[in-house]
């Protein structure tokens, strides 16, 4: 599974990338909106994670491109500081697939991921949760 991180916040982004590929996931990074839609169109990922605050493009307009332009149906996991519920309403009816609020831990993200996965069938079998 390819999962694609768009986080312009250099230490989440680490983490992100380093507790991703220790569940065995192969991931793609882009530090901004734009970088992360030409990785979409170009590496075709099995799911996004994105901030809503990128530079360029931000996680809302990537949902909206993504869904009604590309008209791709990739699962969209939205991380966001913002305590915003007009924001977190907005993602989701632009199409994205699940919510967490910063802070949170990269494991409970891992979960949410697998979670999504196997509602798709997807899930890598037999992959440790450490």
């Amino acid at each position: 599974m390819k999962i694609l991180i768009c986080e312009d916040e250099e230490i989440l982004l680490t983490a992100l990338q380093f507790r991703l590929g220790k569940q065995g996931f192969a991931t793609l990074i882009a530090k901004d909106g734009k970088q992360a839609l030409q990785l979409i169109q170009d590496e075709k990922p099995d799911l996004v994670v994105a901030d809503v605050m990128m530079p360029y493009v931000n996680g809302l307009e990537l949902i909206d491109f993504v869904r009604n332009d590309y008209k791709n149906d990739v699962p969209i996991v939205v991380i966001s500081a913002l305590e915003d519920d007009e924001v977190v309403l907005e993602a989701f009816r632009l199409g994205a697939t699940d919510f967490i609020a910063k802070p949170f831990k990269p494991m409970e993200l891992v979960l949410r991921i697998r979670k999504i996965f196997q509602d798709n069938q997807q899930v890598p079998s037999a992959q440790s949760l450490t």
